[in-house]
């Protein structure tokens, strides 16, 4: 609707002698010689309309290897096309179930929230799998409007704090900390929510009371106890695919180019609009939106189009304005 108008033989997945160092992730692409690295795409981005994919025979090969962050043999995974199937595969290479897996970093061992695993893998990538560890129970009394937390999710049922404002609420209770997962807010189970629907909730806690988080967070590997804020100084960058793989919750995962210069500026801009208006980030949720408004010729053909895309969000006029204006700006290149 227009705005203002009231809208709404196979090798063991356990690779020898590959403990101590991770190895990039293989590409086999039959027929395909010459594709020079990759992005693959996980997650809860609508599927996009096109040709029908090819005959599974025919589709590349793609192999990944993957570690749990807090330390284990190195495993190979193939034949995801989403982050279900992505931790289903984690889960079947070490063992666990599932459901233990919280998130994934890319390139990295630590709880660094700039190497999140959203919804595009390089093909080069190593996953690194962050499990379930130590539950805790805090009681939080909401002395101000603001909690200071950014909250993200796994598009697999668990939501996580994905960064705390210095010198905010949260930022004083130090055992509260990036990567923990919410499983409940003064006992409404969270599990199966998402991201923006926590961060409604706890905006919606009265001020001046006490509330309980229930919480999991991941287990550590020893060089990571002490850790608060998964800051990106020392992490290593072992990817280098200049592509990326694109996994979807509806179809298959896609091969594709990375996205240019101009979809990058706009996805870190309305970025910062999700986290600036509903208290969430989320890359890949950025990624869809600037797809769905990059070709509209006005605000209101992109309303319609995320009417029809996104409008569970039921996002306001003025954040759906704002986002029109960020994506043009990114286009004219603008800072």
């Amino acid at each position: 609707m227009p705005l203002g108008l009231g809208r709404r033989k196979k090798a063991s997945p356990l690779v020898e002698n590959e403990e101590a160092e991770p190895i990039r992730a293989g590409l086999n692409v039959p027929g395909l010689d010459g594709l020079d690295g990759g992005r693959v795409g996980l997650g809860e981005g609508a599927a996009h309309e096109g040709l029908p994919p090819p005959p599974t025979g025919l589709r590349p090969r793609l192999i990944f290897h993957t570690q749990l962050a807090h330390g284990s043999p190195t495993g190979r995974i193939e034949g995801f096309s989403n982050v279900r199937e992505l931790y289903a595969k984690i889960g079947e290479a070490f063992g666990i179930l599932p459901t233990e897996v919280m998130f994934c970093t890319l390139n990295t061992h630590k709880v660094d929230m700039d190497k999140l695993l959203g919804g595009q893998i390089g093909l080069e990538d190593f996953i690194f799998a962050h499990v379930k560890g130590q539950r805790k129970e805090v009681e939080v009394f909401k002395g101000e409007d603001a909690l200071g937390l950014t909250i993200t999710d796994n598009g697999a049922g668990y939501a996580f704090i994905k960064r705390i404002r210095e010198g905010s609420i949260i930022h004083q209770i130090q055992v509260i900390n990036v990567g923990d997962m919410i499983e409940s807010i003064n006992g409404q189970i969270l599990i199966g929510c998402r991201h923006y629907e926590v961060a409604k909730m706890l905006k919606e806690l009265p001020k001046g009371k006490t509330f309980v988080l229930k919480m999991v967070e991941p287990m550590k590997a020893f060089d990571m106890i002490s850790q608060r804020s998964g800051s990106r100084s020392g992490s290593a960058q072992l990817g280098t695919g200049r592509g990326t793989l694109r996994l979807r919750s509806k179809g298959p995962a896609t091969v594709e180019e990375l996205p240019s210069a101009f979809e990058e500026k706009a996805i870190e801009k309305v970025d910062d609009l999700l986290e600036s208006y509903m208290g969430i980030r989320d890359s890949e949720l950025a990624a869809t939106m600037v797809e769905l408004g990059k070709d509209k010729k006005n605000p209101d053909e992109f309303a319609e189009a995320l009417d029809e895309t996104l409008g569970d969000f039921a996002f306001p006029d003025e954040f759906v304005f704002d986002v029109w204006g960020a994506i043009g700006d990114a286009k004219v290149g603008r800072v």
